[in-house]
């Protein structure tokens, strides 16, 4: 027993009088371990940032748009400017069921123009048109209060939801604005919600800049009978969009005596090709970080080796006499693995301390009201695959010196003496 706890005391002995090689030896594991999680937390970030331009968008959404025609068609020159009606809609329901929702969408004007007010503060939003349903395709991220809904809808209620820097311009003193009412023009509106989405892809503005309302109530008091300016759609479960788009486009074009090729015409964004090349884009990045990552892991553990096998030669006289008094070469082992993992988590945990600390700083620094705008943090088991990843590599690092350290016989070691 006693031989067992003088192996452990010798691991810090060793570590303590190879201070300056331990410390560059460690330095490597240290360095390769904060930049894996460094790395992949900031890889982790950027796809956040990227992903809020898309804030709300659902993955399969399509945005079908009327613009000029650049085909004949049926009699028809091309040139033509032509409008969607809300009958749309139900084509679409019918004709392509593959969809799960479709929201129309009415804008007061494509370049603003409309002046709200509240008290002795203005501000010129976006007005926007649309029903419930739309959140199904665009998500809001409500601050206050509640989306619109089908009462508002059923009866031309003037309530209106406002965007971030609408509410920002407005109510400067902050706090709760549902149940207070804003003018638009000539007509007064209650707000009955916030909306903090700030995506930078979106439709007819910012969602931050917009004033959303009934589109029942848009249709009135803009005078818009059944026009519409956009469709929002997005497609049930497992449906590929880029495959329906030609159904989608066919069905509008054809109600509209509009070329179903004319794919300037019936304009059809689909987000989902978009989401796809993101994903690809960042499976790549991903494997790169983890090949920098373990590469300079790697190296720190080849260092790690390296450092043992010098301590095993320095150290042959005293393995040999071990050897002499009784330690078995399991014994010898264990010490030597024991050393050399030591090493390598007190470097890699270091590492991966460090390494989340600075993150925490990126996520300080992108704080905005008090929420953390974008998340920079390596999740719990990823933290705790690196910490197995390093001990692994001590175990690895320490077989070649303990195999070295096993071979010594007692007579060569005194004989080395």
């Amino acid at each position: 027993m006693r031989i067992d706890i003088d192996s452990y005391r010798e691991i810090i002995d060793t570590l303590t009088r190879n201070k300056s090689r331990s410390f560059l030896t460690g330095f490597g594991v240290f360095w390769g371990v904060f930049m894996l999680v460094v790395l992949m937390g900031g890889g982790q970030g950027l796809k956040e940032m990227l992903y809020k331009n898309f804030d709300g968008f659902a993955q399969n959404t399509v945005i079908i748009g009327a613009e000029q025609t650049t085909k004949p068609y049926k009699g028809f020159r091309k040139g033509r400017w032509w409008a969607m009606e809300y009958k749309d809609i139900d084509r679409l329901k019918q004709k392509v069921p593959e969809l799960n929702a479709a929201a129309p969408i009415l804008f007061s004007s494509w370049r603003g123009g409309n002046t709200a007010y509240y008290g002795d503060q203005k501000t010129t939003p976006r007005i926007q048109g649309t029903v419930p349903e739309l959140v199904e395709i665009i998500a809001p991220k409500l601050y206050y209060g509640r989306y619109l809904n089908e009462m508002d809808i059923q009866e031309h209620r003037k309530v209106c939801v406002i965007g971030k820097k609408v509410y920002k311009d407005l109510f400067k003193e902050g706090g709760d604005p549902c149940g207070k009412k804003i003018r638009i023009d000539s007509t007064y509106y209650e707000v009955v919600g916030v909306d903090y989405s700030s995506g930078n892809i979106n439709i007819g503005g910012r969602t931050e800049e917009k004033v959303t309302i009934p589109i029942t109530m848009m249709q009135a008091a803009f005078n818009r009978g059944n026009e519409i300016d956009v469709i929002a759609a997005t497609g049930r479960p497992g449906v590929m969009m880029s495959k329906i788009t030609p159904r989608i486009r066919e069905t509008v074009a054809r109600a509209h005596y509009v070329d179903p090729t004319d794919e300037q015409g019936v304009f059809v964004f689909n987000t989902e090709l978009m989401f796809q090349m993101i994903n690809n884009l960042f499976k790549g990045v991903n494997i790169l970080i983890w090949l920098i990552g373990l590469g300079t892991l790697l190296a720190g553990a080849i260092g790690v080796s390296n450092i043992m096998m010098v301590t095993v030669k320095e150290r042959t006289t005293e393995i040999g006499i071990r050897r002499a008094i009784g330690a078995t070469p399991k014994m010898i082992l264990s010490q030597i693995i024991s050393e050399s993992i030591v090493l390598t988590l007190v470097a890699g945990m270091s590492g991966i301390l460090f390494g989340v600390m600075i993150l925490q700083m990126l996520e300080m620094y992108n704080t905005e009201d008090g929420i953390i705008e974008t998340h920079f943090q390596v999740g719990f088991w990823t933290a705790i695959f690196c910490a197995f990843v390093v001990s692994s590599l001590g175990v690895l690092a320490g077989l070649a010196p303990a195999a070295r350290a096993m071979s010594i016989k007692p007579v060569d070691a005194m004989r080395d003496e």
